[in-house]
């Protein structure tokens, strides 16, 4: 199972319908800040998505939070504006670890991120549309589950 993270495209979609085609993934994960664009990414994904309530998607009935599974790992999706993931990941892990979460993926930073330290992983996607990192490459996450069902990421740059 390949899956797609992505975040913070803000309405400016054009690189997120080239990762699309270029993965054909069989599940999107969005982490917020559509902006509206929602219908859109759905459709042009080809596969079940899933996206949660940034702080700039106004009027938006998206969900501002989801648990769900992959395999056998117990998913938490938030855009994480509310968790203070600017300050760092401390306060968004041990909310995962308090909800029991293996995996907490979030955005708001632009800034990509793979923390596999401790119990809980946190991923941050970073940004297609206005990346903030050193370097500002639009980034997104590629996710895959082998046949053991264990998950593995890939952080990946335009």
């Amino acid at each position: 199972m390949k899956i797609l993270v992505v975040s913070d495209t803000h309405r400016k979609n054009e690189n997120y319908f080239k990762v699309v085609e270029l993965h054909r993934p069989d599940m999107v994960i969005h982490c917020g800040d559509a902006e509206g664009s929602e219908y859109a990414l759905t459709q042009a994904a080809g596969c079940p998505v899933k996206i949660v309530l940034g702080n700039n998607d106004f009027f938006s009935d998206l969900p501002r939070e989801e648990e769900f599974c992959i395999g056998r790992y117990r998913v938490w999706l938030t855009h994480g504006h509310n968790y203070y993931v600017a300050m760092g990941t401390d306060t968004i892990k041990r909310e995962a670890a308090a909800r029991r979460m293996d995996i907490v993926m979030f955005g708001h930073t632009h800034r990509p991120l793979i923390d596999t330290e401790g119990e809980v992983i946190a991923i941050n996607p970073g940004s297609l549309s206005y990346p903030r990192q050193e370097g500002r490459r639009p980034s997104y996450i590629i996710m895959e589950m082998d046949s053991t069902e264990q998950l593995h990421f890939k952080l990946m740059y335009l």
